[in-house]
């Protein structure tokens, strides 16, 4: 670390603090040729994919976008706002884990309905209609019949799921 007084590069780290967080490390620091002293801040510098959309352009990726695209699919719903952040949270953890420097809009697109999905039903149909942009109702009630399905339970007991022995464990 250069000195920003004399520009000397041999600095000495005279103390060492994390903040409360843990995601900030504060050195004080002590020049060696002029004894002034100074405070450098080091910090995560994690860099989101670049988004390539649907018509090929490519933009940076806009934290705001993605809570303002969730906010407005789960307007009026009984969604806590610790709930949305942590999903938030979950599809910016998983794009950073791709470990890829562009990303298509469609991928970031079906993260956003999977924790839709798994938040709230309206809202998963809300923006898989913007999001899909459904020509017909045919689209839309396909979604609908989606969201309705309920997962079978398989056994590999005679009777298969639902049956009086899967119901009781026998």
């Amino acid at each position: 670390m250069k000195c920003p007084f004399c520009g000397d590069p041999n600095t000495q780290v005279t103390d060492t603090r994390e903040n409360e967080e843990g995601d900030v490390v504060r050195r004080r620091r002590r020049c060696i040729r002029c004894d002034k002293r100074f405070t450098t801040y080091e910090r995560i510098d994690l860099k989101m994919p670049h988004v390539v959309k649907r018509n090929g352009n490519r933009s940076e990726f806009d934290h705001d976008k993605l809570v303002a695209s969730m906010t407005l699919a789960l307007r009026k719903r009984p969604v806590t706002v610790e709930a949305v952040d942590a999903a938030i949270d979950r599809i910016e953890a998983r794009l950073l884990s791709l470990g890829e420097s562009e990303i298509r809009s469609e991928k970031i697109g079906e993260l956003v309905m999977r924790e839709l999905k798994k938040l709230d039903k309206v809202a998963y149909i809300r923006f898989a209609s913007v999001y899909r942009n459904f020509a017909d109702v045919d689209e839309f009630s396909e979604v609908i019949r989606e969201v309705q399905a309920r997962p079978r339970r398989r056994s590999g007991k005679p009777g298969g799921a639902g049956s009086e022995n899967d119901l009781f464990g026998d």
